[in-house]
């Protein structure tokens, strides 16, 4: 049958199942906690039906919700391919980079985090060889961080208290407009437990960075239920090879975010959620040192954010429900690109309203949403934007057999910059025996804005106001396959995209001294292609997990300048994993990690056209003594660094206004961190 959270979208509820449910839906607790302490459910294809709970002392399971795809159905009944994250991987993740959530994305299948700014080392997710801005970041399924998530804000959100992250690969844009058009990461806020709890985390490095986050959460009145998080966190500034240039950008930054959760005796709930962020980040030339021209070239961002969330649902009869959310999100910058000043906010709001319900074997909801992306410059006015996005949106989840179901869902959206754009997406899940086989197709679409990876890290000085310029749309599919044998999994994931009307950064020379001084954005003839496979074994032995990944990556796309297709730059063809982790609850992790990437094309560097492949080694430990662990994590064993290979800086600078070549390797070296963590309560 259909099954689904208590509430259409997911969003409040915590599913449970009872220990006598169906044997072939639910995992035998007192065995995976004998042979695993807790199952990890890192792996997307968890969808088994072994990996869906987790035990409690009241004999109850917490069920694994998926919220990202607004039915909240199991993650094993999920037609949609998600691969969820959960509280124990993001705890093991949040000792190895507390400051933010780029360490717990990075380590998923298919996913890199790439370095968009050397100066500031902001970075953004692209999924399975898409552009970063595809990617979009919600918060409880809220765009909480903007419509289009600026690179930055990847490293200016603490994983303190998430839940559990979803990842969606390929369009999303059926579910959550065209800022999906690459796919969705979801990050799942804790709930506050029946006694209050909490938890303080300190963190320091080799390279003088320092981190200090801490969350409580606690019942209030009946039916209340309230949690704050905060975090202060600080990095010197570290030029590691000694040539005037910061390889580490320094900075200082502020967060703070309560929650608020009710729920009524009928099944209404509701969640409020405000946010607030100060940040002050330092790049560029040291003190007293200069770039080839002989200027001092300082590249600082300052940022502000606050932003609010509101998400309401209310039982309207048996089976069906009303569901509201609304968010808004405001963002100050103050940018330092040398000797030039740029000043701009960002703003982004969301209203959605939509009716869901079950009817036997199906689920469905049907709805309306308006959102609204504002940027406004104080320098470049010619750049500012404001588009009105209203949708319509609608998807049906079936089960047609016990091992037989499918997600069909659509949306339309009237885009008051590029017209009305449909977006559809269908999923089918599979499941005879110890296979698992889900296939996905869907469209979307993509709103350009001057905002592109090269012009975040560089401004907007040197680009040319945007013309003539027609929206990215792409389709994407994937072919899924898994299979269970015993402490065995293994997992086969094939999958294509083709974007057409890519938007692509183009020089050009403003004088007539022949150099290239200006860059302007425009649409690529043909269609980018990426083709792929994602491999992933996954060994269960006692307290041992071992898993191993590859990906293997065919990107290719028309360069703008010659007509010619081309790979697409920063992408590797080919890299792999290895992680062993042996894990108890009440004594402690230890764990060793191994990545390769391999070669990748570069563009815009005069030292290199092509990269070397590289691995990365670590170290992780930690030992638990009650309420308090101590842990310390080695990154980057073999001391990578791309500044060994060759310089960072560029003998003059790009067309584009940047004073360095891309980030395609490490640029930090060898890092020892560790630290404390304090629980209470609970």
């Amino acid at each position: 049958m259909f099954k689904k959270s208590i509430g259409a979208l997911g969003v409040l509820t915590f599913g449970y199942m009872s220990s006598g449910a169906n044997p072939a839906m639910a995992l035998d607790v007192s065995a995976a906690t004998q042979e695993s302490s807790e199952i990890d459910l890192h792996l997307d294809h968890d969808e088994e039906g072994h990996d869906d709970a987790h035990a409690h002392e009241d004999g109850k399971q917490d069920t694994i919700i998926v919220e990202a795809t607004r039915l909240g159905r199991r993650v094993q009944d999920e037609p949609m391919r998600v691969e969820v994250i959960n509280r124990e991987e993001i705890e093991e993740k949040a000792i190895m980079r507390p400051g933010n959530i780029s360490m717990i994305v990075a380590e998923t299948g298919g996913v890199r985090v790439q370095t968009t700014s050397p100066a500031l080392g902001s970075a953004n997710i692209r999924m399975q060889g898409m552009a970063g801005r595809y990617t979009q970041l919600l918060a409880d399924g809220l765009p909480l961080y903007g419509g289009q998530t600026a690179s930055i804000g990847l490293l200016q959100i603490p994983p303190t208290d998430l839940r559990q992250v979803e990842v969606i690969k390929g369009s999303a844009s059926s579910l959550y407009g065209g800022s999906a058009l690459g796919g969705v990461v979801n990050l799942v806020s804790r709930r506050p437990n029946e006694v209050a709890e909490g938890e303080v985390l300190f963190n320091a490095t080799t390279q003088n960075g320092q981190d200090l986050t801490a969350y409580y959460s606690t019942p209030l009145s009946e039916g209340f239920g309230a949690s704050i998080t905060a975090g202060a966190h600080r990095q010197s500034e570290q030029d590691l090879d000694s040539d005037g240039w910061i390889d580490l950008s320094g900075y200082e930054r502020f967060t703070a975010r309560p929650r608020v959760f009710w729920e009524g005796a009928n099944g209404a709930n509701v969640y409020w959620t405000a946010g607030a962020m100060k940040e002050e980040r330092q790049g560029g030339n040291i003190a007293g040192r200069m770039v080839a021209d002989g200027s001092v070239f300082q590249q600082n961002q300052n940022s502000m954010r606050f932003d609010s969330g509101l998400i309401a649902e209310i039982p309207l009869n048996d089976g069906i429900n009303a569901n509201f959310r609304a968010s808004g999100m405001v963002q100050d910058h103050e940018h330092l690109f040398g000797d030039l000043r740029e000043d701009d906010t960002h703003e982004s709001y969301l209203v959605e309203a939509s009716v869901s319900g079950t009817l036997g074997n199906t689920g469905w909801i049907a709805g309306l949403a308006n959102q609204t992306d504002v940027f406004r410059s104080d320098i470049f006015p010619d750049f500012d934007y404001s588009y009105e996005v209203p949708g319509l949106f609608a998807q049906i989840d079936q089960d047609v057999f016990d091992d037989l179901s499918f997600s069909a869902s659509g949306r339309i959206d009237e885009h008051s910059e590029y017209g009305t754009q449909f977006s559809p997406r269908v999923s089918v899940l599979y499941r005879p025996g110890d296979w698992t086989i889900r296939g996905s197709v869907g469209q979307g679409f993509f709103a350009p804005t001057p905002f592109v990876e090269a012009i975040e890290a560089a401004g907007l000085s040197r680009l040319d106001p945007l013309s003539n310029l027609q929206e990215e749309t792409a389709k994407t599919a994937s072919l899924d396959i898994g299979y269970r044998m015993g402490a065995a999994e293994a997992n086969i994931n094939m999958f294509a995209s083709d974007v057409e009307n890519s938007v692509q950064l183009e020089e050009y020379a403003s004088t007539n001294t022949g150099v290239n001084d200006r860059v302007r954005l425009v649409n690529a003839e043909g269609m980018s292609r990426i083709r792929g496979s994602e491999f992933l074994l996954r060994y269960y032995l006692g307290d041992f997990k071992v898993t191993g990944s590859y990906l293997y990556l065919d990107a290719t796309e028309i360069d703008v300048s010659s007509g010619v297709r081309k790979e697409i730059e920063l992408t590797p063809k080919h890299s792999a994993g290895f992680v062993a982790m042996w894990e108890q609850h009440d004594r402690g992790r230890v764990g060793f990690e191994a990545y390769y990437t391999g070669k990748q094309k570069l563009e815009g560097n005069p030292y290199l056209s092509e990269s070397k492949p590289y691995v990365h080694l670590g170290l992780l430990a930690e030992a638990i003594f009650g309420r308090v662990s101590v842990f310390i994590n080695a990154e980057n064993l073999l001391d990578v660094k791309q500044t060994d290979e060759h310089p960072l800086v560029l003998p003059n600078r790009a067309a584009d206004g940047q004073w360095t070549t891309d980030i395609w390797s490490r640029n930090d070296g060898f890092i020892l961190n560790g630290g404390i963590r304090l629980k209470f309560g609970g």
